[in-house]
C-alpha cells in the first residue's frame, strides 16, 4: 500500500532559505553561554550485528548506529602494493563543499561539471553510498565534527545552531595529541557556531555581506588563498607536528550566481548550480595543486565530502533542510591517501564515520562516545561489511524532527516524534516517490528502527526550549520572515 507523501508527513513548516534565516544566527548568539567542560558519558549501545529478520531486530543493530562499534587504527592487509595502514607522519586535509550532491560526473552525471574533482576521485577510495549526518549545514557538520547524531550533542536549539563547549569535537582530540589544527570558512554562521573548538587557527573569509533573503557572496578564491596561507603556516610554525586542516567551500550554495568564463549551461536551477560547482571545482583544484607541490604533499591525505545535497523541485522542495530524502543527504565521500589503492566501496557509510576515522589516521585510540566506525581498514583493503546508517534532523526553531535509518537498499523515515514510519526501497525507487507504510519488509525495518532508537540519547536544547520558539514564533518575534 502506498500513500501520497503529503498525507504521510503533513508539513508544519514553511520552507525558508538558509540565507533568509541569518537573523536567527544573530539572535541565537544572544543565548550562547560559556560553559565549563565536562566529560561526555558514552551513549548506551547494543550489540552490533547484521539484522535479517524482525525477530532478531530488538537485540542487534549494525555497527554504524552503535557508539561502541569503533574500529582501531589497525587494518587488514590489502595486497603487496598497500601498507597495513597509514604512514606514521600522515597529514590530513578535509575539503567539504557545501550542497554538493551525490550525482556528480564520477557517479554518472552526464555533464562534466567538475573535472578536477573527477580526476581526484579516479585515484581515490570512493564511498559511493555515503550519507551526511543531516540535511543542512548546522546539523550535518555538527554531527561530523562531534562524532554523534546532532540531536545527541549539546546545542542551543536554533536553526543556525550553536554547539556548547561540552561537546568534544574530534579536532580537539587531535589538538590535545599535538596535531596542528587549522580551518577556513566562507560563511558568517561559523563565527558563532561553536565548531571552532580545538583549532589553532580558524579564519573566515573577510568582508562577507549579509541579506535577509539571499546570500550573494562569492568566496572560493578568497578561501583558497586562506587555505594556502594556513597550510603553509601549519608547517612553518608547527615544526615537525603533523596537521589536520579543514576548509569548507560554500559557492554551490543558493544563490546560484554566474561566473565569468564558466558555462553558462542554461537557465534552470540545476544549470546554474552546475556552473557554481564548476567554479568551485577550479579553486579546489588549485588548492590540490598547491598541496601536491609541497614537500609534505606526498604524505598528506585528501578527503572530499559535502555537508548535504540539494533539491531542485524534487518532492516539491528547493534548496535543502527540513527533510531526509536521499537527494538532500546522499553526498560524495572519497579519500586520496598514501598507500591506499583506488577502489569503490558500495556499502552505505556515514559522515559519522569520519570522527573515528580521523582519530585512527593519526594513530589515536577510538572514543567510545562516538558513533560510527573507522573507515581506515576499508581504505587499506579490508572487506566492507554491511552497516546501518542513521540520519538525524532534530527539532529546531524552524523545523519538526525527522530521523531515518538506511539498511542496505531499504530506508525508513520517522516523522512527528516517530508517529509515522515510512519506508522506501532505494533499489527500485531511488527517487523515493513510492512510500511503503505496511507489509513484512516495513515491519522488519520498523523493528530495526526501534532497536536503533534505544541506542540514542537525546540532548534537549539549552536555549530554544519554549513552545513559542519551537513552533517558529521565534522568527516572528525577532523580526525574521
Amino acid at each position: 500500500m502506498t500513500l501520497p507523501i503529503a498525507r504521510i508527513f503533513p508539513s508544519k513548516r514553511v520552507r525558508l532559505s538558509c540565507a533568509a534565516l541569518l537573523v536567527s544566527a544573530a539572535a541565537a548568539a544572544l543565548y550562547t553561554s560559556a560553559c565549563s567542560r565536562t566529560k561526555e558519558a558514552p551513549a548506551p549501545g547494543i550489540t552490533a550485528a547484521p539484522i535479517a529478520t524482525a525477530s532478531t531486530q530488538a537485540s542487534s543493530v549494525a555497527s554504524a548506529v552503535s557508539p561502541s562499534a569503533n574500529a582501531s587504527a589497525a587494518t587488514a592487509p590489502s595486497g603487496a602494493a598497500s601498507p597495513k595502514g597509514p604512514p606514521a607522519d600522515l597529514n590530513v586535509l578535509l575539503i567539504s563543499i557545501d550542497s554538493l550532491r551525490a550525482d556528480m560526473p564520477w557517479s554518472g552525471y552526464p555533464r562534466p561539471i567538475a573535472p578536477r574533482l573527477t580526476e581526484l576521485e579516479a585515484r581515490s577510495v570512493s564511498f559511493t553510498h555515503a550519507y551526511s549526518a543531516s540535511s543542512y549545514t548546522s546539523m550535518s557538520l555538527g554531527g561530523l565534527l562531534g562524532g554523534k547524531l546532532p540531536g545527541e550533542l549539546k546545542r542551543d536549539g536554533f536553526f543556525f545552531g550553536t554547539y556548547a563547549k561540552e561537546c568534544v569535537l574530534f579536532p580537539e582530540l587531535l589538538h590535545d595529541a599535538g596535531v596542528r589544527t587549522v580551518a577556513g570558512q566562507a560563511h558568517g554562521y561559523f563565527k558563532n557556531a561553536g565548531m571552532d573548538q580545538g583549532f589553532d587557527r580558524w579564519e573566515i573569509v573577510p568582508n562577507i555581506t549579509f541579506k535577509n533573503t539571499t546570500d550573494e557572496n562569492i568566496t572560493s578564491p578568497q578561501l583558497e588563498a586562506i587555505a594556502e596561507k594556513l597550510l603553509s603556516d601549519a608547517k612553518t610554525s608547527g615544526g615537525d607536528a603533523r596537521f589536520f586542516a579543514w576548509f569548507h567551500f560554500l559557492d554551490p550554495h543558493d544563490q546560484y550566481l554566474a561566473h565569468e568564463g564558466v558555462g553558462p549551461y542554461g537557465k534552470t536551477l540545476r544549470d546554474r548550480y552546475d556552473a557554481e560547482v564548476t567554479f568551485t571545482d577550479t579553486y579546489v583544484g588549485k588548492l590540490i595543486d598547491f598541496v601536491s607541490a609541497q614537500p609534505w604533499g606526498a604524505r598528506t591525505a585528501i578527503v572530499i565530502t559535502s555537508d548535504h545535497g540539494e533539491a531542485f523541485g524534487d518532492h516539491k522542495m528547493f534548496g535543502h533542510g527540513f527533510e531526509l530524502f536521499d537527494n538532500l543527504v546522499r553526498v560524495p565521500l572519497f579519500f586520496v591517501i598514501p598507500g591506499a589503492a583506488p577502489r569503490h566501496i558500495d556499502q552505505p557509510r556515514s559522515a559519522l564515520d569520519l570522527a573515528p576515522t580521523m582519530l585512527a589516521l593519526f594513530g589515536l585510540p577510538p572514543r567510545d562516545a562516538y558513533r560510527g566506525t573507522s573507515l581506515v581498514p576499508e581504505l587499506y583493503g579490508a572487506k566492507p561489511e554491511p552497516r546501518d546508517v542513521a540520519l538525524d534532523l532534530p527539532a529546531t526553531s524552524d523545523n519538526d524532527r525527522r530521523r531515518a535509518l538506511v539498511s542496505g537498499s531499504k530506508k525508513i523515515v520517522a516523522g512527528h516524534d516517530d508517529g509515522y514510519l515510512v519506508m522506501y526501497d532505494l533499489a527500485t525507487d531511488p527517487d523515493e516517490k513510492t512510500p511503503i507504510v505496511k507489509g513484512d519488509e516495513h515491519a522488519e525495518m520498523a523493528a530495526r528502527y526501534r532497536a536503533f532508537v534505544k541506542t540514542v540519547t537525546d540532548v534537549p536544547p539549552y536555549a530554544c526550549k519554549e513552545t513559542t520558539c519551537l513552533n517558529g514564533a521565534y522568527l516572528k518575534k525577532d523580526g525574521g520572515p
